[in-house]
């Protein structure tokens, strides 16, 4: 193989500059527009098509909690990690039917203002005080963590530099031009980051098939870690806890994915800003394909990292020929898994490594857009607008929109390097979001779906989940957190209704939702890219199925 320097080279720095260019460029030119109105600067003028709704979505979805935390559950896990990706594309499908008609027949610019409309504004409070903390203390943190981890491991750049170089490149374009500067800069982040994705697999497994390509690779790790390759794990299984059998496919993973992709104001956002109710569902059953290849190029890196490492010598020696003594200071290991895609990235060849290097930035700036402007505009719309001027014209609710986002970017920049004791990060961040979205998921689909839900019982519900959750997670019970998120998703949206009814047991509520059949009426395109997405899902299952499954508290 090829002997390249472990460092980036010169071609590396020009491919990462050129990359950095163009995504400034496109955002401050885009920007002109729309960075002067709430609508422009918060919707982007409701002028998105499908297919930069679709590349958008997966751009603020992707970032280095996949190719670095989801990597490193590759290394622990394998490819069972891939439920989260793959499960994904068919809650896209439901987003699309059955939650965006909705949704965008009433107008909104966030999920808050929704509850505000069916509920009452106490709830509305409740929530957009909940989403604001969750994304700077959760995600902004985990990003800029991991960011930060990927760059140290890959360029030997200090962890807080690297952290301040991610922040500062998402603030320069994403602060002056609004959610319109994100979205098109999105359309290239994607191109970027799946290209980069797939040229760290390819490499990863050209090398352990010794040169033959990267199906002989894939057929090698198939063989020789099988594990690795299991979708359902079975319940003795090591990391049961993490992915708990059969409930990736009926149970809590349905409470995660349905939260994040319905629910979720910096995911949810650019669907709001479409053209129209038909561009909005076909750019989510765009991003259903295209979450269909993420295992391909964020879990295979961390699989291949695990093959090489622990079970062949010989190829780690003959990378050590080659890079030198930094291929063994930089092992990932049970311990720290997070260093799977970094390691592999930091051996890749002279220019590969460039592009791959602006695919991790893609990655992460476009996911650190996209929080910062979600949460610029809950805090904006639903705490400033509502509580401190209600008469606010657009130049100032624009404004205070671009000083959230800087403070919220400060904050997150000062807790992102505590986050340095995790293991898994990937999974630390769907166990902590799991506080907080059973019980948003059980006030949203009892609002949307069940017309005696009333403010009482979505308050009562709501509040009720997060001492739910505390109880679950900290009794003695040895209980999987995915089955936590499921079991009090269940007891929330028993409360709700019970709550519900008690207060008003014969009339449906004044605030009910009410749809007809032609509310989720859909095209005959978005039922054939349906289909097609259940099928390639159920061969995927089909293919890689455990036998010895279970279902454990």
């Amino acid at each position: 193989m090829e002997n390249v320097s472990s460092g980036l080279a010169t071609i590396d720095y020009v491919i990462f500059g050129i990359y950095a260019i163009v995504i400034l460029a496109i955002a401050l030119g885009v920007s002109r527009k729309n960075h002067k109105s709430a609508e422009g600067y918060f919707l982007a003028g409701k002028s998105i098509p499908w297919w930069a709704v679709g590349a958008s979505l997966i751009a603020a979805n992707i970032s280095a909690e996949q190719f670095i935390g989801m990597s490193g559950s590759g290394f622990a896990i394998g490819m069972g990690i891939a439920a989260y990706e793959i499960m994904a594309a068919v809650t896209l499908i439901l987003v699309g039917k059955y939650f965006i008609p909705i949704f965008l027949e009433k107008g909104i610019y966030t999920i808050p203002e929704f509850v505000e409309k069916r509920f009452n504004k106490t709830l509305k409070t409740i929530l957009a005080v909940f989403w604001i903390c969750l994304y700077i203390f959760v995600n902004l943190t985990s990003v800029l963590y991991l960011g930060g981890l990927a760059l140290e491991t890959i360029l030997g750049i200090p962890m807080m530099y690297s952290i301040l170089g991610l922040a500062a490149f998402a603030l320069l374009y994403s602060v002056y031009g609004g959610l319109s500067a994100v979205v098109w800069t999105d359309v290239i982040q994607v191109a970027v980051l799946v290209f980069g994705g797939f040229a760290t697999s390819y490499v990863a497994l050209n090398w352990i098939s010794g040169g033959e390509g990267a199906f002989a690779g894939l057929g090698t790790l198939l063989d020789k870690v099988p594990d690795h390759f299991e979708m359902i794990l079975a319940v003795d299984n090591a990391h049961y806890k993490d992915l708990p059998g059969i409930a990736v496919l009926i149970g809590g993973l349905w409470v995660t994915n349905l939260y994040y992709w319905s629910f979720n104001q910096y995911v949810i956002q650019r669907t709001f800003a479409a053209k129209s109710v038909k561009d909005a569902q076909t750019g989510l059953v765009f991003a259903g394909f295209l979450k269909l290849i993420i295992p391909l190029i964020v879990v295979i890196p961390g699989i291949a990292a695990f093959y090489i490492t622990q079970y062949d010598p010989a190829l780690l020696q003959s990378l050590q020929d080659q890079f030198g003594p930094m291929v063994l200071n930089n092992l990932p290991s049970e311990q720290t898994p997070d260093k799977a895609y970094p390691w592999v990235a930091q051996l890749l060849p002279v220019g590969i490594k460039g592009v791959v290097f602006a695919a991790l930035a893609a990655a992460i700036v476009s996911s650190l857009a996209s929080m910062l402007n979600s949460t610029a505009t809950i805090f904006t719309m639903d705490i400033y607008k509502e509580y401190v001027n209600k008469k606010a014209s657009d130049l100032v609710l624009v404004t205070v929109g671009r000083i959230t986002a800087i403070i919220a970017l400060v904050i997150a920049i000062f807790i992102a390097p505590l986050l340095s004791t995790l293991g898994q990060a990937f999974q630390f961040i769907q166990e902590y979001t799991g506080v907080v979205s059973p019980g948003i998921l059980s006030v949203f689909l009892c609002g949307l779906f069940f017309k005696k839900t009333n403010s009482k019982g979505a308050i009562v519900g709501v509040l009720a989940s997060i001492v739910i959750a505390f109880l679950l997670k900290f009794l003695p019970l040895n209980m999987p957190f995915l089955n936590q998120m499921f079991y009090n998703w269940i007891l929330t949206t028993a409360i709700i209704v019970f709550v519900s009814l008690s207060s008003n047991e014969n009339d449906d509520d004044e605030k009910a939702i009410v749809t007809t059949a032609a509310t989720f009426k859909t095209s005959q395109g978005f039922a054939i890219a349906s289909y097609a997405i259940l099928l390639i899902v159920a061969a995927i299952y089909s293919a890689f199925w455990s036998v010895e499954l279970g279902w454990a508290l």
